[in-house]
């Protein structure tokens, strides 16, 4: 475990770092940053939360970086924070001009044709509008069996529908996964293979792969599973061989959550849509998947990103980012130039209303 900053020290630091900020930017204040620290750190000293680690920046400044219960550069299974990372991968292909993101998804997966799937576009998936599940039916006993990616896929592909394609929001991580499928036809290449080479290595996301990649699962950090979403074994002893901190399940490589990453990291590709620099994605293509296109719908969402005050309350409409079901939130907003990474160990269903939102909404404003 870290050495714990004194405070006077650590305070002192803050205010030297908001005095450099620019006048421009609403800086933090170290009572605010304060008071999260506090939050996070009673949750682990009580014994609840075992692990986490909180980044925040503002321009180019590194407002809060701290580790709770864990190395500072600690790796967490980020959940769905991996969506938009899948999402960025499938857009970096639009920008070789090998699809168009209102291209049917029978272009490219020609069995996804019976029906109203014929008018499910690459956008729809991307903002949780093409009328697939969250989970598929099948969901527990495909995990309990170890199936592989491709079995989801299949499954994905014949899965009714829940409504006509556009016409309303309804979270969908199937969507992301026929996404993901778009990428290895289209590539000829795996999903965590096509993001490592293509997205996490340009960006220096050097402790980032899509499933466990080069790391052993020793390496990450366990979640704490007993709060566990119920797809995901609700800490169930008979869940054990496929939950969160399964073999099984750390080296899927799950596309709509299956990522493992560091606060740094996240906040690395936070940062890309805030300052594209072209590294991955033309900069009008980052620009392109933090605008809201799910207008005259009551849930605004980026290409893979969630919008607004969703991720925290003082946030401006701008605002993009994603929350995961392990504990995880990640959020940045152009107005401020502000970036926030949480990483927890303790799953939503119990971090969230202790610590997620509380954090957040302190942070935002």
């Amino acid at each position: 475990m870290p050495t714990p900053i004194p405070r006077r020290r650590f305070l002192a630091g803050v205010a030297a770092l908001a005095a450099a900020r620019s006048p421009l930017v609403a800086a933090l204040s170290d009572e605010k940053l304060s008071a999260a620290e506090k939050i996070i750190r009673a949750q682990v000293e009580s014994g609840r939360l075992k692990a986490a680690a909180l980044q925040v920046r503002e321009g180019r400044t590194e407002v809060f970086a701290r580790s709770f219960g864990c190395d500072p550069d600690a790796i967490f299974l980020i959940a769905s924070i991996t969506k938009p990372m899948t999402a960025t991968g499938l857009m970096l292909l639009a920008d070789r001009g090998e699809l168009r993101i209102d291209d049917p998804v029978m272009k490219f997966i020609s069995e996804f044709s019976v029906g109203d799937r014929r008018d499910i576009t690459i956008r729809h998936l991307l903002t949780h509008t093409s009328g697939l599940p969250d989970q598929l039916p099948e969901n527990a006993e495909l995990r309990q069996r170890h199936a592989p990616l491709s079995e989801f896929v299949k499954g994905a592909i014949r899965t009714p529908l829940l409504f006509k394609p556009g016409s309303r929001y309804s979270y969908q991580s199937m969507g992301i996964l026929l996404a993901a499928e778009i990428v290895q036809r289209i590539s000829r290449s795996t999903i965590a293979d096509f993001l490592a080479a293509e997205v996490f290595r340009p960006l220096g996301m050097r402790r980032t792969a899509l499933g466990l990649g080069r790391f052993k699962l020793a390496e990450v950090i366990p979640s704490q599973t007993q709060s566990a979403a119920p797809e995901s074994g609700s800490g169930s002893s008979a869940a054990k061989n496929w939950d969160w901190n399964s073999q099984y399940w750390r080296g899927l490589g799950a596309p709509w959550g299956g990522a493992h990453s560091t606060a740094l990291d996240v906040t690395t590709f936070l940062r890309s849509f805030l300052h594209p620099e072209g590294r991955v994605l033309r900069p009008a293509t980052a620009r392109l998947m933090i605008q809201n296109h799910n207008r005259g719908l009551a849930t605004p969402r980026g290409l893979g990103f969630d919008k607004g005050a969703r991720l925290g309350k003082s946030l401006s409409a701008e605002a993009f980012g994603h929350s995961g079901s392990t504990g995880t939130l990640a959020w940045a907003d152009p107005k401020t130039d502000r970036s926030l990474v949480l990483l927890t160990s303790l799953p939503s269903r119990a971090s969230r209303e202790t610590i997620i939102n509380p954090v957040s909404d302190l942070l935002s404003g």
